[in-house]
């Protein structure tokens, strides 16, 4: 079916909010009011099998293409994978073998449909084209483009005037991407201001080829919970969308305060109005900006679990931060077989290391140069763990970051019972 007539406020949402840039704006407009389903190209890197609230800006656009009857084409990339896109990391990645692409490709997609529509989406490999690829075809394809365009773009064009290498397998992931789209004929290519580069050679290939140049529609880069760079797995800011209620809702009250109003714009459905008079309170210093960023972290929450989720999310937030109070979600245990114990704090991080609850023993050593790991005991008072022996009793509660808890327990009368 075609795509139904849009209301003035609609195609406001649709190509206002949450957008950094299309091009070629009017030319999309006249698609939309052409009357047909538009094929809308996403690509995605299975190098991480992961999604974060940074990829969710740009999948919160499709769907709302597709409640007006367009179809997404999401292409695996399972070649360019094998190549690794730096993004402007400056950095190549490893090879991935394609059971590992499988396997996060698998990951991924799971992810994916919770945001958009499983049912108006058409998964392809890029294997289906790329497998038939012989060295002609790839000398074919380097032809069409000058090494200079290629240096055009900003990350390499940095790193050769610094002097750094850029291999030449980098050069050609902008060509495979750009031949993804002659492929499946995209009539938009979606992408955060970082993809801008390769989506743009993407029109160039196309009207090579004898198609019409696919709109570009890039949405912002999401700013991680830092504040500082962008959401990434790697800088370690990131919420993930398949973390617990708890975890999504602790770290939204982590950002800072002037991220607040992106996150509402680029994450949620709170309509715009609303959104005004937030900024207008908070610039007039008339509203807690605590009480707009429980808001926000319950509006995400419900969004990838249920809002009696995000209830008890923010039952358990203010609890344990606000109150200091314990969590009463504690599932890991730590036992010890006397009734008073004094440990050293290295026995204490390699308790939380040997669990997987943390990551490395530098991490606990920074938490408690932090002050962030504690021992509660049973009649609520609190002692501050530091580089040195500590006495613990069964009933007592390790703290380690604000949300985390671990409860102490006697392994003699686990025995006995």
């Amino acid at each position: 079916m075609g795509n139904r007539e849009l209301s003035a406020s609609e195609q406001q949402r649709l190509l206002r909010r949450g957008v950094a840039e299309i091009i070629v704006e009017e030319e999309l407009a006249r698609l939309l009011e052409a009357g047909r389903p538009l094929r809308l190209k996403q690509g995605f890197d299975p190098s991480c099998p992961d999604i974060h609230l940074g990829h969710v800006v740009g999948l919160r656009k499709l769907r709302q293409f597709q409640e007006l009857g367009h179809q997404v084409i999401l292409i695996v990339g399972d070649w360019t994978a094998q190549i690794g896109d730096p993004s402007g990391e400056s950095a190549t990645r490893p090879m991935l073998s394609p059971e590992e692409v499988r396997t996060n490709a698998e990951t991924y997609l799971k992810q994916f449909f919770k945001v958009v529509d499983r049912d108006k989406t058409k998964v392809v490999w890029q294997s289906e084209w790329f497998g038939k690829f012989d060295l002609s075809d790839v000398i074919s394809l380097t032809s069409k483009f000058t090494v200079a365009q290629m240096l055009a773009r900003e990350d390499f064009a940095k790193r050769h005037a610094a002097g750094r290498p850029i291999a030449l397998t980098e050069l050609l992931y902008p060509l495979l991407q750009a031949y993804d789209s002659v492929m499946i004929k995209a009539d938009v290519e979606f992408g955060g201001t970082d993809q801008k580069f390769n989506c743009l050679v993407g029109r160039e290939l196309q009207q090579m080829a004898g198609q019409p140049p696919q709109q570009v529609f890039l949405v912002p880069l999401l700013l991680g919970t830092d504040g500082s760079q962008k959401m990434s797995k790697s800088l370690g800011n990131y919420i993930a969308i398949d973390e617990p209620p708890n975890e999504i809702y602790g770290k939204v009250m982590s950002i800072p305060d002037d991220l607040m109003m992106d996150y509402f714009e680029l994450l949620t459905d709170v309509p715009d109005e609303e959104l005004k008079q937030f900024r207008g309170e908070l610039a007039a210093q008339s509203v807690n900006p605590m009480e707009l960023k429980k808001r926000l972290a319950w509006e995400i929450v419900a969004l990838f679990h249920t809002a009696a989720a995000a209830k008890e999310a923010e039952a358990e937030f203010e609890r344990v931060v606000q109150k200091r109070e314990v969590s009463v979600h504690i599932s890991e245990t730590v036992g010890i077989r006397d009734s008073v114990s004094v440990v050293q704090y290295r026995e204490i991080a390699n308790w939380l290391v040997s669990r997987q609850l943390v990551k490395s023993i530098s991490e606990v050593k920074r938490l408690i140069a932090q002050g962030a790991v504690q021992i509660i005991h049973e009649d609520g008072s609190r002692h501050v763990v530091s580089e040195g022996s500590v006495q613990i009793r069964p009933g007592d509660v390790v703290q380690y970051g604000k949300r985390r808890f671990v409860r102490i327990i006697n392994t003699d009368k686990e025995t006995e019972a």
